[in-house]
């Protein structure tokens, strides 16, 4: 009985410092949305390692469009999105990204007609595709682009991710631009009807990073680093318990762990070595590149300083 008191003791001498480290930091309420490769941060909080690190996480689902506007404002201070979004919102406000969290790996592309063999084919077409601003918007500019076409050479129908799939499958519109899960749908479709010109395998064009305002970096850079570590906790935890780790980040976006482990093939997490190397070699000459496509397209109206954008110091 007194072996377990005391024992009793020693755990909660080491419980009060981690919670004492938890009351040291504010809350930290991250943005995102349910795509897969932000999930990670669902699996952090849901598993306890934000917690472990001494910090107390909220992750939201926030629509893209909103999420810089709810930083801004307050009601969020972490957002996660794409390089090219990050560029446009840092238009208009600070911001710092501060770890890289995935690469689309065929998680999107443009979808066309049997008889469309190239993006000069697509000159005079009409494609289905998100708005200006949003990331199926930005894909389509990057990948005709770099094959030597513009955006402006098509017209473009706006319709969401979703629609603009389904909209092709069933027949509509001469091509799409789009990401999964709705990007499976033409895969599923017969060689007769669509097929997938290219994805971010042949364009690695979509990376997710997260960020925060330089203002809460410079008030709280520990809170920061812990953040950081926490995402890389959770990649080795999905990498040592794959099965409790696919269920959990799954039932976020109602579903199966089977299911979620499907979606995460045409993704890549970073952990901390693939970071540290992809800053290194890649994402600044891939800023630029996204730079030069939202200036390009009038996404993005004015140059913006890439340099303060990026902040490598907390990737350990």
């Amino acid at each position: 009985m007194l072996r377990r008191t005391m024992l009793g003791a020693a755990a909660g001498t080491l419980v009060a410092p981690a919670l004492l480290r938890a009351q040291s930091f504010p809350k930290i309420t991250i943005g995102m949305s349910g795509w897969t490769g932000f999930a990670p941060l669902t699996l952090a909080e849901q598993a306890g390692l934000f917690r472990a690190n001494g910090l107390e996480v909220e992750t939201k689902f926030v629509p893209q469009r909103e999420r810089n506007l709810a930083l801004v404002g307050g009601a969020l201070n972490c957002v996660v999105t794409t390089v090219d979004t990050m560029i446009l919102w840092a238009s208009a406000a600070p911001l710092v990204q501060v770890l890289v969290l995935d690469r689309s790996k065929g998680g999107d592309g443009v979808a066309v007609r049997p008889s469309i063999n190239s993006f000069a084919d697509l000159k005079g077409k009409t494609v289905a595709v998100d708005g200006a601003g949003t990331t199926p918007y930005f894909v389509l500019a990057y990948m005709m682009r770099e094959n030597g076409a513009s955006i402006r050479d098509v017209t473009t129908a706006t319709l969401a991710p979703q629609p603009a799939a389904q909209a092709f499958v069933a027949g509509q519109f001469d091509a799409c631009s789009t990401y999964e899960p709705y990007l499976s749908q033409v895969r599923g479709m017969g060689a007769d009807r669509g097929k997938i010109l290219a994805t971010t395998v042949q364009h690695p064009c979509v990376v997710d990073t997260l960020g925060f305002q330089p203002a809460f970096i410079q008030a709280n850079p520990e809170a920061v680093r812990r953040v950081v570590k926490s995402w890389y906790d959770a990649i080795a935890m999905i990498a040592a318990e794959p099965d409790r780790s696919f269920g959990i980040m799954g039932a976020r976006v109602n579903q199966t762990a089977e299911a979620f482990r499907n979606s995460a093939q045409y993704i890549e997490w970073l952990d901390q070595a693939k970071n540290r190397e992809y800053v290194t070699a890649g994402l600044p000459e891939f800023m630029q590149k996204a730079h030069t496509v939202q200036r390009e397209t009038g996404v993005v109206r004015q140059d913006v300083n890439l340099g303060p954008l990026l902040n490598t110091s907390f990737l350990g």
